[in-house]
């Protein structure tokens, strides 16, 4: 039955690097991707450079089409799908797709998502698991139908989220376990192993919407331990954020890893500096004093706290708000 489930023809849709974990293991372990759909290229950056996308640069190195459709609904785009004859699409990080497309193959459209549906529906799952404090988290293979991330599900897999790992390691660990459920999944419609199931929605149900600048800021009148976790859910990227002020000098300071201090702590300004032992950058919250350990002004280098104390004068006249 395996050697069923590698003759069946795959076109893979993805656009970033999580894509990229799932696309590789569909390759690399025979499967037969017959294509592959992403975003158009487009021009980034201060030069304003074209780039690719991190699923068209793995492709580049297949023998398959690559295609880049503006529109998932142009006719041309539409007619080479259809002659691929791809009996089942595998998609993750893409685009929502319009009914002719998932549509298309015999054994369904299916999508791998970076949570445990119907949690964290949405654009930044990992993120948003980590920001509101979550101790697990996991991913889902689902049918596509035409709601988001409402599909039936295929198969689970549930994994713990460490009490201080950020978004980068996390992402890390689930592209590698969503890439073993995606061939998990092409291997159980091929054979017709598996009966999907409708998603259950008892419990309150956590969104995840895309990350904004908005997200980012940190607000100080909130708990050391709420403030830990939005550092942890954005870092390294786009990374949390707050403005140092001196007086009229304001600049806005990326911090990249931090730890509780305290979750009581002593009453005062949110916001407010406190040095303590001479190098630890302590912050004071709504509730407790949340201290940084790695951060970056605008303009400047990555630094470890004790290096930022070494080189700013006067830190008893700043704040951040």
């Amino acid at each position: 039955m395996e050697k069923e489930s590698k003759r069946t023809k795959i076109v893979f849709m993805g656009t970033p690097e999580f894509a990229v974990g799932s696309l590789k293991a569909l390759v690399e372990g025979g499967y037969d991707v017959v294509g592959v759909v992403t975003v158009p290229d487009k021009p980034s950056g201060r030069g304003l450079k074209v780039n690719m996308s991190a699923v068209k640069e793995y492709a580049l190195g297949l023998n398959v089409p690559i295609m880049q459709p503006v529109s998932l609904k142009e006719p041309t785009f539409l007619e080479q799908l259809e002659s691929l004859k791809a009996d089942c699409f595998v998609v993750v990080a893409f685009r929502m797709l319009p009914q002719v497309v998932w549509s298309m193959p015999r054994l369904g459209t299916f999508n791998l998502h970076a949570s445990l549906l119907p949690q964290y529906r949405g654009a930044a799952p990992i993120n948003w698991a980590i920001i509101n404090g979550e101790t697990r988290t996991g991913v889902t293979t689902f049918l596509l139908d035409k709601q988001i991330d409402t599909g039936n599900i295929i198969f689970q897999q549930e994994c713990e989220i460490a009490p201080q790992e950020n978004i980068g390691s996390l992402y890390d660990r689930l592209m590698e376990i969503g890439s073993s459920l995606v061939l998990k999944t092409v291997d159980a419609l091929a054979q017709g192993s598996v009966v999907p199931k409708p998603q259950v929605e008892s419990e309150v149900l956590h969104p995840a919407p895309k990350i904004t600048r908005e997200t980012c800021k940190i607000d100080w009148n909130s708990s050391s331990t709420r403030i830990n976790n939005l550092v942890r859910g954005l870092s390294p990227y786009p990374a949390a954020y707050a403005t140092l002020v001196n007086g009229e000098k304001r600049v806005d300071v990326k911090i990249f890893e931090g730890a509780v201090a305290d979750e009581s702590g002593e009453n005062g300004e949110p916001g407010a500096i406190v040095i303590k032992e001479k190098n630890r950058l302590c912050v004071k919250c709504a509730q407790g004093r949340y201290e940084i350990l790695e951060l970056q002004m605008a303009g400047k280098k990555r630094l470890k706290a004790k290096e930022f104390l070494v080189g700013i004068h006067n830190i008893e006249n700043y704040h951040f708000e």
